[in-house]
C-alpha cells in the first residue's frame, strides 16, 4: 500500500481553531523537580510535536507544541540520591507521618490539582490527539481515582486498628511502605494511568521517582509546583529524557524497590534484568494484550456491533483493554461484517476539538504507515479492506480499516497492533477461538457476545483460568476502579484497583507481642498516650 489520495480530514489553518482551544504560545519546558526544588534545565531538549497538523498556506505540517528537557544520567541520579535522603531507609518524614497526615496532603495534591484542570485538558488534547472529551474525561476520572483512593486508605486503615489474639499472642498487622517506587506510564492515558501507580504509592508512604512517558510529557507540567508544595522535599522527584539514559543508571543502581511501569513487556523485560537485586525488586506492569471478541451464532448483532466498534476503536484502538480481534460464527458472519464495516464508516474523523468526533489524528511518529504494514502483510496472505477507504491515510489521520478473513501466518493475527485496525476471523467450531486465547501470549480480557447461558457458562468455565476479565455482551475496559485490573501470561504483573494498589504498594508489617501483664501495660501505655504512629488504635472518618 502507498500514500493515498485523500484524506477526507480537513486540516485546519491557525485561524480557524476555536479561541477556547488553541495553544497560544509554545510550551518550553525547562524546569524539573528534585529535592523539592524546581531546577531550570539549560541543555539539550526534546522538541514536541503534535498529532494535530496545521494549514500554513497550503502546506501541512503538524504543530510545534513546545520541549522539555532532555536530562542526563547525572540528573537521574541526583533524583534517586534526593529519593533516597527523604526515604531515610524508612525513618524519613515522609514514611513516618501518619495515615491521617499523608491523607491531609494528598487531599491537598488534588484540590490544587483540580485548578490546573483545563490547561490540562487542553495539553492532552493537543500532546496526544485524544477528543476533547476523552481528555475532560481523563482528567475528572483521575481526580475520582485519587479521592477513591484516599475512601479506600481510610477504611483499610481502620481495619487494621484494631489488635488480634491468637494462641497468646497480641498482634496488630498494619501495610508498611516498600521504599523507593519508580513510576512511568503510558502515552495512551499519560495522567490517568500514571496516578493509578503513584498516587496509592505515594498516599502509603513510598518516595516516587517519576517519569512521564515520551508522549504526553508536557501535560504533566502544571503539576510541578503543586508536588512541591504538598509533600516533603524529595518525596517527588521528575526525570525527563530517552529512557536508555535517564532510566538505565536509577535500574540499575539496584535502589529502586519497586517498578510501576505500563507499557510494552519488551520495556518491562530490560528494565527489570538491569536490577542488580531481583529479590529485591517487586514489579506493578500493565503491558500488552490482544483482547478478543468471540461472536456466538446467536448473538444480538447489533449489540455485539456497537459494544464491539466501541472496543475496538475508543482513543483509536490505542487502548491495552482495546478489543484487538473478532471471533465470528460462519453463520453471521457476513451479516456482522456487513454491519460492523457499515459501522465503521459512520464513525467521525476529524480534530479533537471538534463536536461528536470518533477517530483523531495518531500520535506517535511513522504510525500510519507502521499501521499499512499490517495491511499490506494481510493482503498478500489473502485478507482484504472490507470497509469503504478502510486504511487511506494523510499525514496523521488513519482511516479505520476492517480485515478479513484474518487467518494465522499474518502479523495481524498475533501482534498487538495498538491501532485502528480490526483483524476478523470467522470460525465453526468454539474449540478455534479458544485455542488461540490458549496459545496466546496475553491473557487480559475476552468479550464474549451471545444470548445461551449454558454456552456462554461453559465458556467462562473454559476462560477463566486463561485470562482476568471475561466481559459478557460488552466490551474489553478497565473500569470500574473498584474492580481489579490484571492479567496473565505477559499482560500484566500485580492487581491494580483502588483498593488492591494500596497493598501492591506495601507490605504487611506485625507488631506482635506475648499476652502477658508486662507487655499489656506496655502496649497499653504506647495506645494510649500516642507514642507510636504505626502502633495505633486511632480511626479515620
Amino acid at each position: 500500500m502507498n500514500d493515498k489520495k485523500k484524506s477526507s480530514v480537513k486540516y485546519p489553518t491557525i485561524e480557524e481553531i476555536p479561541k477556547e482551544f488553541k495553544i497560544e504560545k509554545p510550551i518550553f519546558q525547562d524546569e524539573y523537580l528534585c529535592g523539592g526544588i524546581i531546577k531550570k534545565w539549560t541543555g539539550p531538549r526534546q522538541e514536541v510535536y503534535s498529532p494535530v497538523c496545521i494549514n500554513e498556506n497550503g502546506k501541512i505540517k503538524r504543530f510545534h507544541l513546545g520541549s522539555y528537557p532532555q536530562l542526563t544520567a547525572k540528573e537521574s541520579l541526583e533524583a534517586l540520591k534526593s529519593s533516597e535522603e527523604a526515604w531515610n531507609h524508612g525513618r524519613g518524614e515522609w514514611p513516618t507521618m501518619t495515615v491521617e497526615e499523608r491523607i491531609k496532603a494528598v487531599s491537598l495534591f488534588v484540590q490544587k490539582m483540580k485548578e490546573k484542570r483545563e490547561e490540562i485538558v487542553r495539553i492532552l488534547m493537543w500532546e496526544i490527539g485524544k477528543t476533547l472529551k476523552d481528555s475532560r474525561k481523563e482528567f475528572d476520572r483521575t481526580i475520582i481515582y485519587i479521592q477513591d483512593t484516599i475512601d479506600a486508605l481510610k477504611n483499610l486503615d481502620r481495619i487494621s486498628s484494631r489488635f488480634d489474639i491468637s494462641e497468646g499472642v497480641i498482634g496488630q498487622i498494619r501495610r508498611a511502605p516498600l521504599g523507593i517506587v519508580l513510576c512511568m506510564g503510558p502515552f495512551n492515558y499519560p495522567l490517568n494511568e500514571t496516578f493509578t501507580t503513584l498516587i496509592p504509592a505515594l498516599i502509603m508512604g513510598n518516595v516516587v521517582i517519576f517519569k512521564p512517558p515520551k508522549l504526553g510529557v508536557l501535560l504533566h507540567r502544571p503539576l510541578l509546583e503543586i508536588y512541591r508544595d504538598c509533600f516533603p522535599p524529595g518525596v517527588v522527584n521528575t526525570v525527563y529524557g530517552d529512557g536508555a539514559t535517564v532510566i538505565g543508571p536509577l535500574m540499575e543502581s539496584g535502589k529502586i524497590n519497586v517498578l510501576a511501569f505500563i507499557g510494552s513487556c519488551k520495556v518491562s523485560n530490560i528494565l527489570k534484568k538491569q536490577h542488580p537485586y531481583p529479590n529485591r525488586l517487586r514489579s506493578v506492569l500493565g503491558l500488552g494484550a490482544k483482547n478478543p471478541a468471540i461472536i456466538l451464532p446467536d448473538a444480538d448483532i447489533e449489540l455485539a456491533v456497537k459494544e464491539g466498534v466501541l472496543g475496538a476503536l475508543s482513543y483509536n484502538g490505542q487502548r491495552c483493554t482495546a478489543l484487538k480481534v473478532f471471533f465470528v460464527h460462519k453463520s453471521i458472519r457476513d451479516k456482522f461484517i456487513t454491519m460492523f464495516s457499515e459501522a465503521v464508516s459512520s464513525l467521525k474523523i476529524g480534530m479533537p476539538w471538534e463536536e461528536g468526533v470518533d477517530i483523531t489524528p495518531l500520535a506517535e511518529d511513522n504510525k500510519c504507515r507502521y499501521m499499512t504494514e499490517y495491511i499490506k502483510d494481510a493482503e498478500e496472505k489473502g485478507a482484504r479492506v472490507v470497509n469503504e477507504s478502510g486504511g487511506e491515510y494523510f499525514e496523521t489521520e488513519f482511516n479505520p480499516a476492517v480485515l478479513f478473513p484474518v487467518k494465522p501466518g499474518m502479523r495481524i493475527y498475533e501482534e498487538e497492533q495498538f491501532g485502528p485496525i480490526i483483524p476478523i476471523l470467522e470460525y465453526s467450531d468454539i474449540s478455534e477461538p479458544i485455542d488461540y486465547i490458549v496459545s496466546s501470549e496475553f491473557g487480559q480480557q475476552v468479550s464474549i457476545f451471545g444470548k445461551d447461558p449454558e454456552q456462554i457458562a461453559k465458556l467462562i468455565d473454559m476462560l477463566a483460568n486463561q485470562i482476568c476479565r471475561i466481559n459478557i455482551n460488552s466490551q474489553c475496559q478497565r473500569g470500574p476502579d473498584t474492580f481489579p485490573f490484571t492479567g496473565r501470561k505477559d499482560s500484566a504483573e500485580g492487581t491494580l484497583s483502588v483498593s488492591d494498589a494500596l497493598r501492591v504498594f506495601t507490605i504487611r508489617t506485625l507488631v506482635g507481642a506475648k499476652e502477658h501483664d508486662l507487655n499489656k501495660e506496655i502496649i497499653n501505655d504506647i495506645v494510649k498516650n500516642h507514642k507510636s504512629k504505626f502502633l495505633s488504635t486511632d480511626f479515620i472518618f
